[in-house]
């Protein structure tokens, strides 16, 4: 089918500049594209692939070598000066969040090894994609083992595969293009580190805008083929002005001025390393070439800083957002501040003034949908439209409180954690509930959440199958280190280990060629993410003592731990007369903080009704998600004021994963949490222990699926 013409997408100025910018240099880096479902994302990255120049390859070279400097190392090298050549267009290869290592990089040639005898190497999309485009969609989702790929490759060049008895490097040098949406969690920060241009793009907002969206998606669906007439003629002029740009990229001039600007933006803006710097500066050159100018200005280097800082500042992945782009103009206009004779105006054709061809009404563009794409078919409703910023961490760090560390946890040294707003203080055990009556029983109060730490690294220690790749629990996986085979069960679970299948079938004679019985899988070891479903006490009597500001705290670092290994995260709280599930299981970490940060506390404490809510939850999320295994983390001092006794839930929570956080504190302890860990089969640690080196979570084996 011909696809959508990038010249009719209406708006999306800065997203469409950004991708023309990475097309005239791809030494930018690429471009990362966030955005909420059904905003054309991968409707415009499509389009774009229909812009980029021929290049010249080598004839017969599966590696798309250049004749004019052939790759030396090129496996279907060495290739003779002058050798025979043609052209072909840039292609675009689409690398699906499910691609296996072997599709990635490339394998053993398993035809050849049989036919011929032989160790033939058979690329893999990094190959496919070389002086192209690699586009992965939700690129948010990408399994670790696959993004360390993509980092290599990145960030040399080069694509080196040592896999199956083959060893081979070739070049892999293209431009990335990868789009997400940020509800379903945040991609690792060294990926999106690799990113050169980073854009936030949205759903339009005005109804003339959404009315020409939708008309030009009927029009495109009814007849592909002449509603791309209808733009032949901007595609061309498009595609000649990229090529062009390119041409001149070399002769562009960067001042010293303008390169001191560059330096005191990115040290105003607090980035890390260099990467920031030189990703600007060959931004502001292609800007310059973009719209004809041999010398980068102030105004290039400012609309270059706003395309490619907003996501290198980030230094903590559960900051609210708009934090960065809010520095960013402070860096901006300190930068300016600096040099009396800085001009303003922007360029013309930059974000300010409208879109990448200076057009003051963005342009055509904007927001087509893909019909079935996952990514883009909202609709004319223009999807779930933009979340408040939420509440950031407090400046109160978490207090030191009182208890005894819990028998299977490591004592360690803890983190770097001062103050005492945060520490629990010595008032009666039974003064809770009766102080929860009035406004805390119908509004409740709300705590602070005080400086995050590093907590420690709870572990389901029964090994998983088949588990979601991810960074806590061990497991078995259909990726990952491959640390033998073994004869499959029926079906493939995962990928075939081609070197014992081969002397599987040369043990047995192997005259008749690879059977079916002599087929091997490969066995794959890591860890895997879990769903962490944290249920939080919120009665009053975490209220009376201010422990929720030390609770919030110890939930805000699981949470930012959480993140980090690539876990599903859930919440509940119970007060009152019931538990309300305040955050559905999901893998936006960003949306658990900002419902962490609403929190309120007061009433009675009903522990049973949390813990049904609990159970009820994991029952629906093993039948959703069978393979994905929780761990449940209680977070309460035990007490139970209102509805039955919660030792009598334990049944329902049989087999899972637990550790209970006793949140109880004072000189008289009743040890209700312990009773509580008891009938749970679960660990018991004191709030204040939580804060140390990585332990295992302890629990049945066998049980916890």
């Amino acid at each position: 089918m011909t696809p959508y013409p990038f010249s009719a997408v209406v708006g999306l100025d800065d997203l469409r500049l950004a991708l023309l910018l990475t097309a005239v240099s791809p030494a930018v880096g690429g471009v990362l594209v966030r955005g909420e479902k059904g905003t054309a994302k991968s409707t415009i990255v499509r389009a774009l692939a229909t812009l980029l120049p021929e290049v010249d390859v080598v004839r017969g070279c599966r590696f798309a070598c250049d004749p004019a400097a052939p790759d030396p190392a090129c496996p279907d090298g060495p290739h003779e000066a002058g050798a025979p050549h043609g052209h072909r267009p840039a292609t675009l290869v689409e690398l699906p969040v499910g691609a296996t290592e072997d599709r990635v990089v490339g394998t053993l040639d398993i035809q050849r090894a049989l036919a011929d005898g032989v160790k033939a190497y058979e690329p893999g999309l990094l190959a496919a994609a070389h002086r192209g485009a690699l586009y992965v969609d939700e690129v948010n989702l990408l399994p670790d083992h696959l993004v360390d790929l993509l980092l290599d490759a990145a960030a040399m060049g080069r694509a080196h595969v040592e896999r199956d008895g083959v060893s081979v490097k070739h070049a892999a040098r293209f431009l990335l293009v990868g789009t997400m949406n940020p509800e379903e969690g945040e991609p690792r920060p060294q990926l999106v580190d690799r990113f050169g241009l980073v854009v936030t793009v949205a759903a339009p907002r005005d109804a003339v805008q959404r009315a020409e969206v939708v008309r030009r998606r009927l029009a495109y669906e009814l007849n592909a083929d002449v509603f791309a007439a209808r733009f032949a003629d901007e595609e061309r002029e498009l595609a000649a002005r990229i090529l062009t740009a390119r041409r001149a990229v070399p002769a562009v001039v960067l001042p010293d001025a303008e390169l001191d600007r560059i330096a005191r933006i990115c040290l105003a803006y607090g980035v890390d390393g260099m990467r920031a710097d030189i990703v600007v500066a060959r931004c502001a050159v292609a800007l310059a070439a973009w719209h004809g100018r041999g010398t980068v200005t102030a105004g290039d280097v400012r609309d270059a800083a706003r395309l490619a800082l907003p996501h290198r500042r980030r230094k903590d992945p559960l900051d609210p957002p708009g934090t960065d782009e809010d520095r960013l103009e402070e860096a901006l206009s300190q930068a300016g501040a600096d040099d009396p004779d800085d001009d303003p105006t922007p360029p013309e054709g930059g974000p300010s003034d409208g879109g990448p061809d200076g057009d003051p009404e963005g342009g055509p563009g904007g927001g087509p949908e893909d019909g079935p794409d996952k990514s883009d078919g909202h609709g004319p409703g223009g999807g779930s439209g933009s979340q408040a910023p939420p509440s950031g961490p407090g400046s109160s760090p978490p207090g030191n409180g009182v208890g005894d560390s819990s028998a299977g946890f490591d004592d360690t040294t803890r983190a770097d954690n001062s103050g005492a707003e945060g520490q629990l203080t010595d008032q009666p055990a039974d003064a809770d509930d009766k102080r929860a009556g009035g406004a805390n029983a119908s509004g409740g109060q709300q705590a602070q959440a005080g400086s995050v730490y590093r907590p420690k690294t709870l572990r389901i220690a029964a090994r998983g199958e088949g588990g979601h790749a991810g960074r806590r629990s061990p497991a078995f996986a259909r990726r990952g280190r491959v640390v033998g085979s073994r004869i499959p069960q029926g079906r493939l679970r995962g990928a075939a280990h081609l070197p014992a299948t081969l002397r599987a079938a040369i043990h047995r004679g192997g005259a008749d060629g690879v059977q079916a019985r002599d087929l091997r899988e490969a066995v794959h070891v890591g860890r895997e993410a879990n769903l962490v479903l944290f249920v939080v006490d919120a009665s009053g009597s975490m209220a009376a003592r201010k422990r929720m500001t030390v609770v919030k705290t110890a939930v805000l670092s699981l949470l930012r731990d959480a993140y980090q290994r690539r876990d599903r995260i859930g919440m509940i709280t119970f007060r009152g007369r019931s538990a309300e599930q305040v955050l559905p299981p999901t893998s936006s970490h960003e949306v658990g903080v900002m419902r962490l940060a609403s929190l309120r506390t007061g009433g009675r404490t009903p522990l049973a009704a949390g813990l049904s809510a609990a159970a009820a939850t994991i029952a629906t999320e093993r039948r959703r998600d069978p393979r994905r295994r929780p761990l449940l983390i209680v977070v309460t001092d035990g007490r139970a004021t209102s509805g039955p006794d919660p030792v009598t839930l334990a049944p329902a929570l049989a087999g899972v994963a637990t550790v209970v956080v006793d949140c109880e504190s004072g000189p008289i302890r009743l040890g209700l949490a312990r009773r509580l860990a008891a009938a749970l089969h679960a660990d018991v640690m004191p709030l204040d222990a939580l804060s140390a080196t990585p332990t295992t979570v302890t629990t049945p084996i066998g049980r916890a699926a």
